[in-house]
């Protein structure tokens, strides 16, 4: 089976996040959204919250899942007994910034990492710019998923 590991804080899951996956989903038998718990970091929704969101978004993909997890992602793929990570770049600093993560992880595993460009018509949205038109009362509706509006 080929499984994938999609990590990030998703706080909110965006429709970038969202075209990666499903256009990831393509390419594996499964995809495990996997959500980062990471004690200093300020998130805006809860835990909780964000599952939730994801949860709903993919209710009716079978072959994704969403859990948490803390600590290395590469830690987290064998646990899963996953062989890829899918990560989504949007633009060079995000290329650059990833390759850096991807040579690590594999040196620190046998596990691959799977880039994939965010559609052009998406490739502006990311989960801070969304928290900023939600901390200043804007329409992030057109942002997110159906799950994250409600």
């Amino acid at each position: 089976m080929r499984r994938a590991i999609f990590p990030g804080s998703f706080d909110p899951l965006t429709l970038g996040h969202h075209d990666i996956i499903m256009r990831g989903i393509t390419l594996f038998d499964e995809i495990i959204i996997a959500i980062g718990k990471n004690a200093d970091k300020k998130y805006m929704f809860s835990l909780e919250k964000r599952m939730q969101f994801i949860e709903e978004a993919f209710k009716d993909e079978a072959s994704i899942k969403v859990k948490t997890y803390q600590g290395l992602t590469v830690d987290f793929c064998k646990k899963e007994d996953a062989n890829f990570i899918l990560r989504g770049l949007r633009n060079p600093a995000d290329f650059e910034f990833e390759k850096a993560i991807a040579h690590t992880n594999r040196k620190l595993s046998e596990i691959e990492t799977v880039f994939l460009l965010t559609s052009s018509g998406k490739s502006y949205i990311s989960s801070s710019i969304v928290r900023d038109v939600i901390r200043n009362n804007g329409d992030y509706t057109g942002l997110v998923p159906d799950s994250v509006r409600k």
